[in-house]
């Protein structure tokens, strides 16, 4: 039960901080008039995708070390990577600075389609920034946002498996050990492999239901439209 708790919370935490951060980066770059910054910027948001899971833990324990960047600025020493309270706010923000930038692209290029003739007609009428995104942008990319919400709420229960294990130490297991590092103690460390494929399988089984689930409520709310 505390492998499914820590799961929960580290899936329901990331998704509800890191979702909203790729649709803002693609408002933001849909600002940019200037076609030669905007690929400079989006290539420096779109490098952290191609690090290496592994690379950008060892990245994540260099700068938190007792003896790194981090303690030097604030002028503390305090072992980020012990505290199981720090486990969450540390593997979420990572994950947003890696991958929030390669998820914007499809949303970038969503609104690639939004009316230039409505973003004119409403900029002759006055309409500042926040009412173009509301009446021109986002009208582009709410399907794809509802979408992609469904298919990220589904896939909650996959946590993951190498970044928990590449971040987790002995002391920050109460908050770092999931079910993903769970199934792979017990089936590959400790050769239980029947038990491992039934929280396998469980783990499956809450992932399709929640797909469901998500996929019905948010018809409910979008005039019927989901997946």
């Amino acid at each position: 039960m505390q492998y499914l708790i820590n799961t929960l919370k580290l899936s329901v935490y990331g998704l509800l901080w890191s979702f909203p951060v790729p649709i803002i980066l693609a408002f933001l770059l849909n600002q940019i008039r200037s076609s030669k910054i905007k690929q400079k910027i989006q290539l420096i948001l779109y490098m952290p995708n191609f690090v290496s899971v592994i690379v950008l833990c060892g990245i994540v324990r260099l700068l938190l070390s007792v003896n790194g960047p981090v303690n030097m600025m604030l002028h503390t020493s305090i072992d980020f990577m012990a505290l199981p309270e720090a486990f969450r706010p540390i593997y979420i923000i990572s994950g947003i600075w890696q991958g929030a930038g390669w998820a914007s692209i499809m949303y970038t290029a969503a609104l690639s389609n939004a009316s230039q003739e409505l973003r004119e007609a409403a900029i002759v009428d006055g309409a500042n920034i926040f009412q173009q995104i509301r009446v021109v942008e986002w009208p582009a990319i709410k399907d794809m946002v509802i979408i992609q919400f469904i298919l990220q709420a589904g896939n909650i229960m996959s946590v993951g498996f190498e970044k928990a294990l590449a971040l987790q130490t002995s002391l920050n297991l109460p908050a770092s050990e999931i079910i993903s590092t769970y199934v792979y103690q017990q089936g590959l460390l400790n050769g239980n492999y029947s038990f491992s494929t039934a929280v396998g399988l469980f783990n499956t089984v809450i992932n399709v239901i929640l797909l469901v689930l998500v996929n019905m409520i948010v018809k409910k709310m979008n005039e019927g439209k989901g997946l």
